[in-house]
C-alpha cells in the first residue's frame, strides 16, 4: 500500500463540488398496418444544434401456435427522415433482452439495402452506478448498443426472442419472453461542426448558450472560453501547466495527508511523472448540443483507474465522420436510453483523434457512466468502433496511452501500476468490496463483458508501458 500512496502524493481534486449527482425468424413480406402509422418524434428545436431522434414502436412479427406467443417483433419503414445511428431500447432497464436484435438500412447514397447486421444485445454493462441519482432518475432505459449505419432513409429490425431450442428438438423455454415497450431509435446526428482547430474569438461568446458556455468554462485553465479544441503541449509546458493547476486550487491538491511543511515543499519540488498534454477536440469542436444533457456537472474525487471501451457501434466510418459519430451516440445515450450526458469521458476515432466526452472539464474527475460499479474515481476512454474481430488501429492505441499518460499524471498515478476500487454493485463484485485492478483496465476487468473486445484488451499491455514511458518512468 504505501507504493500505491506513493503514486497518489502529486493527486490534485478537480472540484470542490463532490457528488450531485440471424435469424431462424421468418421474414413477413408485409409488416401490420399499424407499423406504417408510427410517425417520428424530433428532438431538434429553434435554438438546438440540428439534428433528430426517431422512436418507432416493434410490433409481433410471427407466433408460435403452442405457446400462442410472439416469437419476435420488428418494423420495415421506407418513409423514415434521414438518420445515420441505430439502436433498440426497451422500458426496464433492469430487463436483459435474452435473445437476438438484427437489423438493415437503405443507404440515402445509393438506394440499396445493407447486409443484416447483429446488435449488441448486452449493454447494461455500460451506464451510472446503482443508487446514484443517475441511475435512480425514472428516465433510464433497457437499450442495444448503438450501430453506426452511415445516412439512411430506411430500416429494418428483427427482434428474435431465444426460446433455447437452437438445435430444433430441445423445448422452448415458455418464460423467456422479450421485454416490453421495444422501439427503434433512428438518430440523426446533423450537420458538421465548425472545422477542428479553429478558435472561437473571445469578444463573441454571446453566441454560445448558457449551457455551451459553463461547458467550455469548465476547462477555461486549458483553452479560451468557446474553443474548439485544447492545444498539445509539450512536456515542460505540461508540467509547469500541473503546477499551476494545483496552486489555484489550495485544498485540492490531493498531497499526502499528514505532511508536515517541508515536506510539502519537497514534494512539489520533485519532478511530476506526467506525460505531455494531448492534443484534445472539445464538445464544441465535435458539436455537442448542450441543450440535451442533464444541468450541471457531477465530479467523484479524483481518477485512480482508466478503463478503456469499445463502442462496439462498428468501424464503418471514417475518421472525418467521427464528431457525427460522437453526435450521434451523445444523443442515443441522452436522448434514447436516459443518460444525463454521454457516458465516456473521453473518445477516440481510429486515427487516434482525442475527443472530449461528458462535460465538465477534461483534467477534472469528471463522474462518467461507462462501467457499471466502477464509475467513482475512474475515467472511461472508449475508442470508436468494434474490436472483438478487428483489430484498432495503432494510432488508436497510442492515443490511449498519450491520453492515460497525461490524464493520470495529474492525480498522480503510474499507468504500469495497480490500484484499488471499491465496486459500487455488478456481476463481478458485489456493492462495497475493494478490488485490484491495474491502474489502465478494460472494461472487462470490472464487470463481466466482451468490452473492449479481444482485439483490443490485447493492445492494452502496450498502453501500460507505453503511457509509463511518456510519463518519463
Amino acid at each position: 500500500m504505501s507504493k500505491i500512496r506513493g503514486m497518489r502524493r502529486y493527486g490534485f481534486l478537480a472540484s470542490s463540488i463532490g457528488f450531485t449527482c440471424t435469424a431462424a425468424l421468418v421474414l413477413a413480406p408485409g409488416l401490420p398496418a399499424a407499423a406504417a402509422t408510427a410517425g417520428p418524434t424530433s428532438a431538434t428545436g429553434p435554438s438546438a444544434v440540428p439534428g433528430s431522434t426517431q422512436s418507432l414502436p416493434l410490433l409481433p412479427l410471427t407466433r408460435d401456435r403452442a405457446r400462442g406467443a410472439a416469437l419476435g417483433q420488428g418494423l420495415r419503414r421506407t418513409d423514415v427522415h434521414h438518420f445515420s445511428l441505430v439502436g433498440v431500447i426497451w422500458d426496464d432497464p433492469d430487463t436483459e433482452l435474452h435473445g437476438s436484435v438484427r437489423i438493415r438500412t437503405r443507404s440515402t447514397a445509393t438506394g440499396t439495402w445493407s447486409d443484416w447486421q447483429d446488435v449488441d444485445t448486452h449493454n447494461a454493462d455500460h451506464g451510472a452506478d446503482p443508487g446514484t441519482t443517475e441511475r435512480a432518475s425514472g428516465l433510464v432505459h433497457g437499450a442495444t448498443a448503438p450501430l453506426w449505419v452511415g445516412e439512411s432513409d430506411g430500416v429494418d429490425v428483427r427482434v428474435r426472442v431465444d426460446t433455447g431450442d437452437r438445435d430444433g428438438g430441445a423445448a422452448a423455454d415458455p418464460s423467456v419472453t422479450l421485454p416490453s415497450g421495444l422501439r427503434v431509435e433512428l438518430v440523426d446526428p446533423g450537420d458538421e461542426p465548425p472545422p477542428q482547430g479553429s478558435q472561437a474569438d473571445a469578444s463573441h461568446t454571446g453566441e454560445l448558450s448558457a449551457e455551451a458556455t459553463a461547458a467550455s468554462a469548465a476547462n477555461a485553465r486549458l483553452a479560451p472560453l468557446g474553443a474548439t479544441e485544447i492545444p498539445a503541449l509539450d512536456r515542460v509546458d505540461t508540467e509547469r501547466e500541473l503546477l499551476g493547476l494545483r496552486g489555484d486550487e489550495p485544498g485540492l491538491r490531493g498531497d499526502e495527508p499528514g505532511l508536515h511543511d517541508g515536506e510539502l515543499a519537497e514534494q512539489r519540488r520533485a519532478e511530476p511523472y506526467i506525460g505531455p498534454r494531448p492534443r484534445i477536440v472539445t464538445r464544441r469542436g465535435w458539436g455537442a448540443d448542450e441543450s440535451l444533457r442533464g444541468r450541471g456537472f457531477v465530479y467523484s474525487k479524483k481518477v485512480e483507474a482508466a478503463f478503456v471501451h469499445h463502442t462496439s457501434s462498428g468501424n464503418n466510418y471514417t475518421c472525418a465522420q467521427a464528431p457525427s459519430v460522437i453526435r450521434s451516440i451523445y444523443r442515443y445515450h441522452v436522448k434514447s436510453m436516459g443518460w444525463r450526458d454521454i457516458g465516456y469521458n473521453f473518445l477516440i476515432d481510429k486515427c487516434g483523434t482525442l475527443y472530449e466526452g461528458r462535460a465538465g472539464g477534461v483534467a477534472k474527475a469528471v463522474l462518467g457512466a461507462h462501467t457499471l460499479g466502477f464509475n467513482t474515481d475512474s475515467v472511461g476512454i472508449a475508442v470508436i468502433g468494434s474490436y472483438g474481430t478487428s483489430k484498432p488501429s495503432s494510432a488508436a492505441v497510442t492515443a490511449v496511452a498519450r491520453l492515460t499518460a497525461w490524464k493520470l499524471g495529474l492525480y498522480g498515478m503510474n499507468p504500469s501500476g495497480k490500484t484499488y476500487l471499491t465496486s459500487g454493485g455488478g456481476n463481478l463484485y458485489q456493492k462495497g468490496k475493494r478490488v485490484r485492478l491495474n491502474v489502465i483496465s478494460g472494461h472487462r476487468d470490472g464487470f463481466s463483458t466482451d468490452c473492449p473486445g479481444r482485439q483490443l484488451y490485447g493492445k492494452l499491455g502496450t498502453a501500460r508501458s507505453s503511457a509509463a514511458r511518456y510519463q518519463g518512468r
